[in-house]
């Protein structure tokens, strides 16, 4: 029975093997099917590759913040902890003062997300739709906000917001300039100027996608007696909702990991949650009296964690959304 059945199996593949010969259409499909397996191997291949790149430092993070003292030391510990605790992440929500810094941080990043999509929407508009004075030398100043990094200019931001005091109204009212050091006020006037955390990249952003839209939507309003400001805030910013998905997921990363600006001008700890991780370490050392660095770095990795959820979460929700504005923006190819 089991030598027939071979037989039998081998006589179809040379009956197949012949048919392809002699059919040149299926031999054409039969390569084609060969190749399309091949790409899509070796598509598997990178995706697993990147994402093993990428999710490796998270998914290592995550084994250390539940692994116990004695899991640490242990060189068979590898993936999964013999001891898992939530130990770190109690200690380290408490000592950052987790959920109320969370929730300032979260208000003072949705402030400037909203501030910087009216802000920068409505430029990117006015820079796809109208023709003004020194258009391209403006647009050309919004490309250099993007090329030229920020630190070439922190010292002059620096002093401007620390001795504020703008065409010499200030000293002339008060008789002095203002310090704006250790407040978000800085931050709020960069932003309403056009001038906040990548606003030249949002900026750009906008302007691809309004060039890409019709002009017949303005005329179509403008012949039913829509002004400039309805057409603006009722029709196009309506129909720009992917690339306002798009810069505000930018906007929301971007502002709440803010270190840089958040250094400079000394905003508090109790609103830049990022900033609170830079003194877990010294906290559990002189608080809770634990001086192994090696277990220190277990909590650090629970509070990289705890920063790291929030965006995460809202990534998730909106990650359809984003991938369309991306590809629709022109950022991309």
């Amino acid at each position: 029975m089991g030598k027939s059945t071979t037989a039998n199996a081998v006589k179809d593949y040379y009956a197949k093997a012949q048919a392809i010969i002699n059919d040149p259409d299926q031999g054409k499909r039969f390569v084609n099917n060969v190749k399309n397996f091949l790409i899509m191997l070796v598509k598997i291949a990178i995706l697993v590759g990147v994402g093993y790149v990428i999710l490796a430092p998270v998914i290592g993070m995550f084994v250390n913040s539940i692994s116990s003292n004695r899991d640490a030391y242990n060189p068979m510990v590898y993936v999964l902890p013999e001891s898992p605790t939530l130990e770190r992440y109690r200690l380290a929500i408490a000592r950052m003062e987790y959920l109320p810094t969370l929730l300032r941080n979260l208000l003072y990043t949705g402030a400037l997300t909203l501030l910087q999509l009216l802000i920068c929407s409505m430029v990117g508009y006015g820079f796809a739709r109208f023709k003004f004075p020194f258009k391209n030398f403006l647009f050309g100043c919004v490309v250099v906000m993007i090329v030229i990094p920020t630190h070439t200019i922190m010292l002059p931001l620096y002093m401007t917001f620390r001795e504020f005091d703008p065409l010499g109204i200030v000293s002339l009212i008060t008789g002095s300039s203002i310090n704006l050091m250790g407040t978000t006020i800085p931050m709020y006037i960069m932003t309403l100027l056009g001038c906040g955390v990548r606003s030249g990249l949002y900026i750009y952003i906008f302007n691809q996608f309004f060039r890409g839209l019709p002009k017949e939507i303005e005329e179509a309003a403008l012949v039913d007696g829509c002004g400039v400001w309805y057409t603006y805030f009722r029709i196009m910013l309506v129909n720009a909702m992917p690339s306002v998905i798009t810069v505000a997921v930018f906007s929301i990363v971007w502002q709440f990991n803010d270190t840089f600006y958040a250094k400079l001008f000394l905003i508090s700890d109790n609103v830049v949650i990022s900033k609170r991780l830079e003194g877990l370490r010294p906290l559990i050392a002189n608080v809770d009296q634990i001086l192994d660095p090696t277990i220190q770095q277990l909590y650090e990795d629970a509070g990289v964690l705890l920063i790291v959820a929030p965006i995460l979460i809202i990534y998730i929700i909106l990650q359809k959304n984003f991938i369309e504005g991306v590809e629709r923006s022109g950022i991309v190819g």
